[in-house]
């Protein structure tokens, strides 16, 4: 078999094992735009470019996720007016930011080193948040 067809096989068992988290996405968001109101976004976020980043930082480290699913919900956020500083620093918090996986992280790598890396990724995040809007000329 020549590597093109390996690599189209695996790219299909790849994104037939993806279809279930796909789906399971999108009937949380479905279930999540049902149940919560869009006044409770606006309340979260108030609109201020100074602490809207921080709020989506620290939610999106709390709730760490994968990329796909997070776009899915910077874009739900997005809707419901949110800002793109907020989204952006929720995307990059919850992708590279693992409260979750912290005491997993501290015992397979090192309390140190993993204590570093997500405030470094925690912080970081905000950063990137602001250039990556200012470089898209969104401010």
């Amino acid at each position: 078999m020549s590597n093109f067809f390996r690599s189209v096989s695996k790219t299909l068992k790849s994104f037939k094992n993806m279809i279930p988290l796909l789906f399971g996405t999108v009937l949380l968001i479905s279930l999540v735009s049902v149940l919560i109101p869009e006044s409770f976004f606006t309340s979260v976020f108030s609109g201020n470019l100074l602490i809207d980043p921080l709020i989506g930082d620290v939610i999106g480290s709390i709730s760490t996720g994968n990329p796909v699913t997070s776009y899915i919900f910077g874009g739900e956020l997005l809707k419901h007016g949110v800002s793109l500083l907020a989204v952006t620093a929720f995307l990059v918090s919850w992708v590279t930011v693992g409260l979750v996986q912290l005491p997993f992280e501290a015992a397979t790598l090192g309390k140190k080193f993993a204590l570093l890396r997500n405030l470094s990724a925690f912080f970081l995040s905000i950063l990137v948040a602001l250039l990556t809007v200012f470089l898209w000329g969104i401010i």
